[in-house]
């Protein structure tokens, strides 16, 4: 992935991520409802997490008066890494 986490390949690259995730965990709760519904809320609440901790890295980069792309890049680190993370398990558990 290229190393300015708002070019336009690394921002295609999380959106592309972001609906495989989506799709896939979508795809687990319709076809083994009981096992997948148990961690859908916990699947809720990482969600919530993760924007809460760019909102909160977020508003500490632009208190440092840093630059508007470096703000940007702070409030979606932590989804991106969560989304990483979900599709790191996802190839775990043999659904991709």
């Amino acid at each position: 992935m290229a190393r300015d986490p708002l070019s336009p390949a690394a921002v295609a690259m999380f959106a592309w991520q972001s609906g495989w995730v989506f799709a896939l965990r979508s795809a687990q709760l319709a076809l083994q409802p009981g096992t997948a519904a148990g961690s859908l809320a916990d699947m809720v609440a990482e969600k919530q997490r993760a924007f809460a901790d760019g909102m909160m890295a977020a508003g500490k980069a632009a208190m440092l008066g840093s630059r508007p792309d470096v703000v940007a890049a702070a409030a979606l680190r932590p989804s991106r890494r969560r989304v990483a993370a979900n599709l790191r398990q996802l190839k775990r558990d043999g659904l991709v």
